[in-house]
């Protein structure tokens, strides 16, 4: 098993290129979770809550496939030549992504 560095960005976030292009964070899979996990924005009372609330957390991990979703960078890691970092971003980075990639 290697270890494997989660980041959390929001896509709406993103610094810009001398292009004016979107730069997204250094990684070697990115894992875009806007149309796959519930937004908690939609439910009620949570908006101003950040990932790291067990209320929000609730919310996202309780969405069809989320579990399977964060199951996967623990079979990357068990891989020869899995990727060491993945990025995790949802619109904001606040709620969807923020909670599964905080150190411990």
């Amino acid at each position: 098993m290697h270890p494997i560095r989660l980041i959390s960005f929001g896509y709406l976030y993103l610094p810009t290129g001398p292009d004016g292009s979107p730069v997204p964070p250094a990684a070697d899979r990115f894992e875009d979770v806007r149309d796959r996990l519930r937004h908690p924005a939609a439910a009620r009372d949570i908006l101003d809550l950040d990932g790291l609330n067990p209320r929000v957390q609730d919310v996202v991990l309780n969405t069809p496939g989320a579990r399977e979703l964060l199951a996967n960078p623990a079979d990357y890691a068990t891989l020869p030549a899995g990727p060491s970092r993945i990025a995790i971003g949802c619109a904001g980075g606040r709620h969807r992504a923020v909670d599964r990639t905080k150190e411990s």
